[in-house]
């Protein structure tokens, strides 16, 4: 009975802490709605795929996840190692769930300057003109250009 409550509540504290938005367009972090933003105009000249590494919020739910999974099975001693196991178990596939396919674009500045840029996601095909959304030297957003 216990083992029913402690699932329901940790299901239930993951949809309420998932988003709420609405809105289908461009996601900033935190408090950089606040700032102004730069753009500039380029051309993609070579997409490259890269994987991005787990930022670490994978592998820390994947441990809290497993670890919580694991204490269900076994008693005394044994419920311990089960949750030992359960957040081992958690912590790699974690990490690797949180990986993410991304990609290094070559780009040629509207200005003439050629940059590398990273970002999650497929990129974009070589020749497309791309819009480069910036604060300070992070980038924020990058989208093909509308005609």
């Amino acid at each position: 009975m216990i083992k029913k409550i402690l699932l329901s509540s940790v299901v239930t504290t993951t949809l309420l802490l998932s988003g709420c938005a609405t809105n289908k367009g461009p996601e900033y972090d935190g408090d950089s709605y606040k700032q102004i933003k730069r753009y500039e105009i380029g051309t993609v000249l070579e997409n490259k795929p890269i994987v991005i590494k787990d930022d670490g919020s994978g592998s820390f739910f994947g441990i809290i996840a497993g670890a919580v999974l694991g204490s269900m099975f076994g008693g005394g001693n044994a419920r311990a190692v089960t949750a030992l196991a359960g957040g081992a178990a958690g912590y790699y596939a974690g990490k690797e769930i949180g990986k993410a396919n991304g990609a290094e674009l070559t780009v040629r500045l509207d200005n003439g300057d050629t940059i590398v840029i990273v970002i999650k996601g497929k990129g974009f095909n070589k020749g497309e003109k791309i819009k480069i959304i910036r604060s300070g030297g992070k980038v924020e957003q990058v989208r093909k250009l509308e005609d």
